[in-house]
């Protein structure tokens, strides 16, 4: 079996003490979604059935040399685009052309820049010098730009932006220079008036919505009060598995996706929601450590990358159910139901234990 791989392939290419966090992490997942489900075992099933095929990809993936990776990394980021470029055409979804139909399965092409945006960031500023110039960052603003753009005119301004954030911290791994970071947020923050006007009377009404939920509590605020309801009511402890008021009773909406957070709130309390986010912050850790180990500029930076970014998913989403944050619709990253996102994330581990494994490969 092993002559008829090729030779840059040494079976196998884990990371153990990250492939056991995303294991409890994904088992603790199951547990809640049962619950927050309404008990169905058909919801977990297929939660399960993507998880092993998001598995499947990071086992693949963790085979692969990170300089066969970068070789593919332009070719990724461009059929990204083009796939992008498609929904403006053939998309299909709920008042939005976010997905792709290709009959036996739809999937959403921005979770594919979700990778390809840090790896093309990546690959950019791999060769160059570091930290990088004022040329080097105005073309690696345009790499962010672009895919951005296309995100939030399907729209999905969260995605939009959770893309963008993604090629950032990259882009900031280099070494950029402080009066550079801080000339970028305060264009950041200058453009912010532009954005609402650009904005849709749907997206500025869930940010009126997050300043006064209070305003509309049966219609707008309703979803975010009745999270931070089951949020609280948990205590300590929490009422125990199977039995939240607030999610067997259907008051929180969206309870297994967006919302799932709040139903482990109410269920397990304080405790289990730190127990969650200690999995979470190991997981964000050790990412970090593998990007410490990382040989070349371009491993270095995608798994920097891809840890922070992990770490702004849990972040938003929690903000987002406490209320902290407008409701931007980002799920709980393998706790949440999903599809698409589920299989992009553990591919995302798989790139991590590739440069892991590969930490002591010299071409």
């Amino acid at each position: 079996m092993r002559r008829l791989l090729p030779t840059w392939v040494k079976w196998p290419q884990l990371d153990v003490p990250l492939l056991a966090a995303l294991l409890l992490l994904m088992a603790m997942g199951l547990v809640v979604l049962y619950s927050a489900s309404g008990s169905s075992t058909d919801v977990v099933y297929r939660q399960a059935v993507r998880l092993g095929v998001g598995l499947v990809a990071l086992l693949v993936l963790s085979q692969v040399p990170p300089h066969i990776l970068r070789i593919w990394t332009p070719w990724l980021y461009m059929l990204g685009v083009l796939l992008l470029l498609a929904t403006w055409f053939v998309g299909t979804g709920r008042a939005t052309n976010r997905w792709l139909d290709l009959g036996f399965f739809r999937f959403q092409p921005s979770e594919i820049m979700k990778l390809a945006v840090p790896m093309m960031m990546a690959w950019y500023l791999h060769p160059r010098r570091l930290p990088p110039d004022f040329v080097t960052v105005l073309v690696a603003a345009a790499i962010l730009a672009i895919p951005a753009v296309l995100i939030l005119r399907q729209p999905d301004l969260g995605t939009a932006l959770l893309v963008g954030i993604s090629g950032a911290f990259a882009l900031f791994l280099s070494g950029l220079r402080w009066r550079v970071i801080f000339g970028l947020v305060g264009a950041g923050i200058a453009a912010l008036p532009a954005l609402w006007l650009v904005m849709h009377d749907y997206q500025k009404q869930r940010v009126l919505t997050f300043l006064d939920p209070q305003s509309d509590p049966l219609g707008s605020g309703w979803n975010i009060i009745q999270s931070k309801i089951a949020v609280g009511s948990g205590g300590l402890f929490g009422k125990g598995w199977l039995t939240g008021t607030q999610s067997r009773l259907e008051f929180i909406p969206e309870r297994h996706t967006d919302f799932i957070l709040a139903v482990l709130s109410e269920e397990f309390g304080l405790v289990g929601v730190l127990a969650l986010f200690a999995v979470y912050l190991y997981i964000v850790g050790r990412s970090l450590y593998i990007a410490a180990l990382a040989r070349s500029t371009y491993a270095r930076l995608l798994a920097g990358a891809l840890g922070l970014t992990f770490f702004v998913y849990v972040l938003v989403n929690a903000a987002m159910v406490s209320g902290l944050l407008p409701v931007v619709g980002v799920p709980l990253p393998l706790v949440s139901y999903g599809g698409t996102s589920i299989v992009t994330l553990l591919a995302g581990f798989g790139i991590l234990m590739s440069i892991y494994g590969h930490r002591n490969f010299i071409r």
